[in-house]
């Protein structure tokens, strides 16, 4: 991994820690999931990696055959990371469900796979709990 100087290790470990997953590509889930009732996604959330890093401006769109959107990933002092992550868009119950996602740092210091999925139909963009 290169690292740009003002790249700091704690800011990776936490951007790693959010998108940590299986290496290998995820399948997309079981039929038998309903993505309808994931609640709405919000442009701003904790990561789930911890550390007190917040994640805003997450806001995927699709264009096929991918779903993308650029986000940040701030840390508690303020540091601020900028990303873009790119997911599969596949149809799925009359809506599209971005999966196998792709984030990579946009000064090309990180990159990595996510678990994250999002369901977006009518307008609305879900994710699960």
């Amino acid at each position: 991994m290169v690292r740009s100087p003002a790249f700091r290790p704690s800011g990776l470990l936490g951007l790693v820690l959010l998108f940590a997953g299986p290496a290998q590509a995820q399948a997309p889930a079981q039929a038998e999931e309903n993505y309808a009732t994931w609640p709405p996604l919000r442009s701003e959330f904790p990561s789930t990696g911890g550390g007190g890093i917040v994640i805003r401006g997450y806001n995927p769109v699709v264009a096929d055959p991918f779903c993308r959107t650029d986000f940040t990933a701030t840390e508690p002092n303020g540091t601020v990371y900028r990303n873009a992550v790119e997911f599969d868009a596949v149809p799925m119950q009359g809506g599209v469900l971005c999966t196998n996602g792709r984030w990579r740092a946009l000064d090309g210091s990180a990159s990595g796979t996510t678990p994250f999925r999002v369901f977006i139909k009518d307008g609305v963009s879900r994710a699960p709990e």
